[in-house]
Parts: C-alpha cells; sequence; structure tokens
C-alpha cells in the first residue's frame, strides 16, 4: 500500500469523531453547512477529504462562508484539487437559511 492508497482509505470513528469536533464553528450558517455535510457524507469520508475539510476549518468564520457561499474560490495553498472537492460536497449540502 502507498501513501496516496492510504490517503484514500475510509476515515475510522476515531478520527471521525475528531474531525467533527474540530468542525464546529462560531457562526450558525457555517455551522449548519457542516452539519449537513456531515449528515450526507460521513459514513464515505476518506482520510484525504478529513484531510481536506480540516484545511478549510483552519480559516475565519467569515473566509469560510465566503467559500461556500461562492462569493470567493480557493486561493494559494487551499487552491486544490481535494479542498476543491469537499467544497463541492459542501455546497451540495447546504441548507435553507
Amino acid at each position: 500500500m502507498t501513501a496516496t492508497d492510504s490517503l484514500d482509505e475510509p476515515l475510522d470513528e476515531r478520527a471521525l469523531s475528531k474531525l467533527r469536533w474540530r468542525c464546529r464553528r462560531g457562526l450558525l450558517e457555517n455551522d449548519l453547512f457542516v452539519q449537513r455535510f456531515f449528515e450526507s457524507y460521513s459514513a464515505s469520508l476518506t482520510v484525504r477529504q478529513a484531510e481536506a475539510l480540516g484545511a478549510l476549518m483552519d480559516l475565519s468564520d467569515n473566509d469560510l462562508l465566503d467559500l461556500l457561499f461562492g462569493r470567493k474560490s480557493p486561493e494559494g495553498e487551499l487552491a486544490r484539487d481535494d479542498v476543491n472537492h469537499v467544497l463541492a460536497l459542501l455546497r451540495t449540502a447546504r441548507p435553507t437559511v
């Protein structure tokens, strides 16, 4: 198994629980996106997707919300395929706010 293969492995329950805790946000709108995301995709999340979601969670609430609403695009270190993929999943889980 290569390092790339391990990134495509399913996320285990412990890592998923830690990720859920890390994804708690200060803005209700962000929390709603994240909650819907986990409702839709938690059973199939991979290590790679979890890392990309973690990178998005490093953003401030306002910057994250701008990405979620499509007002901005990922830049710099976030301009990666895995981050864009997770961002698209987050957007499809868009709450009705």
